[in-house]
């Protein structure tokens, strides 16, 4: 099997995912993933797809990720995980669809708009 490359996004975060067979080994900008997202939520986020899926320990990942904040960087290593997944046994699909792995959240931060403090906030109106 040669390397699976595909891209997740989520809000401003973009994360690129090369997968290849391995001994389950998750490196997140050359560093582990442990110590890359600190705390089990955003660890169980990354490795969710895998958990469904069964395959915790039969593939290598390599993952580039930027912009963002950590929630959105590790749902959009998520996103990209779940569709190598998919690209490498279509089987997968069934079985991570029900749980919304597959949809792109299309969620952004709204504009801020002129005259006003921030995007719906208004400045304070004084009537005299």
């Amino acid at each position: 099997m040669e390397t699976v490359h595909k891209i997740g996004r989520r809000k401003t975060a973009v994360a690129r995912v090369y997968v290849s067979e391995g001994s389950g080994n998750i490196t997140v900008n050359k560093r582990e993933l442990n110590n890359y997202f600190t705390t089990p939520t955003l660890q169980y986020k990354v490795r969710q797809p895998l958990m469904l899926t069964e395959n915790l320990e039969a593939y290598d990942i390599k993952v580039n990720v930027y912009g963002g904040g950590v929630t959105g960087q590790a749902e959009a290593i998520r996103l990209a995980i779940t569709r190598a997944l998919v690209a490498i046994n279509e089987e997968n699909k069934p079985v991570l669809k029900p749980h919304g792995l597959l949809t792109r959240d299309p969620r952004m931060v709204e504009r801020k708009k002129f005259g006003q403090k921030k995007a719906r906030k208004k400045f304070q109106f004084s009537k005299r």
